[in-house]
Parts: structure tokens; sequence; C-alpha cells
């Protein structure tokens, strides 16, 4: 399996996020922290199954940086965005996996998907992204 693009950001296998629950306050974040706020925090496997809480549609490029993706104006391919509600967790920003942009409902179950995120330095990293559940 590819790297993950961040540490502590999906688990080796790609079936959960790795969120960070405060040992004090018991406050759920994600992605996990780094530096030294990670040692106010205990590591937090997070559900794979989630609704769709919001979503938008990014039908232009974005500025690069911070973009990073390997398409240039003429290859870019619109994606969907939106934020996935995890049941007595969080809800996480995401992108979308989906071919249909009218098939997405504000509600309808989502699942996670770890995907390769193509870089414009060649490489591939391992990513997140939720999709219409099956």
């Amino acid at each position: 399996m590819t790297d993950p693009i961040a540490p502590n950001l999906i688990d080796p296998a790609g079936h959960q996020l790795i969120g960070g629950r405060h040992k004090q306050s018991d406050r759920i974040v994600f992605p996990f922290p780094s530096g030294p706020e990670a040692a106010e925090y205990e590591k937090l496997p997070l559900a794979g199954e989630g609704t769709l809480w919001s979503f938008t549609v990014q039908r232009f490029r974005p500025k690069s940086p911070p973009y990073a993706g390997a398409d240039d104006e003429r290859s870019f391919k619109p994606f969907a965005l939106g934020y996935v509600e995890l049941p007595g967790q969080i809800i996480v920003e995401t992108r979308i996996k989906i071919d249909d942009f009218a098939r997405l409902k504000i509600g309808m179950r989502m699942e996670l998907a770890a995907i390769p995120f193509a870089r414009a330095t060649g490489d591939a990293p391992l990513t997140y992204a939720f999709r219409p559940a099956a």
C-alpha cells in the first residue's frame, strides 16, 4: 500500500481515519494533532461510515499553491467536497468520490475510501475520501 499523504491521518489498511481524543476534556479532533500538542491526545479510530451533512462541487481548478494536484486548467475535472458526520464522534471535511453529482443528497449514508492523490511532483500518496455507501 502507498504511504499516506500525512502521518496519523488514516490507518495502514485504509479503513479508518485517525482522530484524537483530548485526555482531559474528551473533545474529539481530526486529524490527530502533531507536534507538542499530540501529547495531550490519545489516538481514536474514527467510524468508517457516516452521514452527508453538507456538500459543494468544485468546478474550477483551485489556486496553486496550496492546491497540489497533477492536473492543469485543461485537464482539471470537477470534484465534490463535503462534510460527513461520523455518529457520536465528529464532522469531517472530505473529498467525495462520485461521478454523478446529482446523486448527492444531504443525509445520505457515506463510507470511507482510501484513494491516491496524484500530485504535480509525480507521486500519488494515499489520502481519504468518502463515497455513497453501497
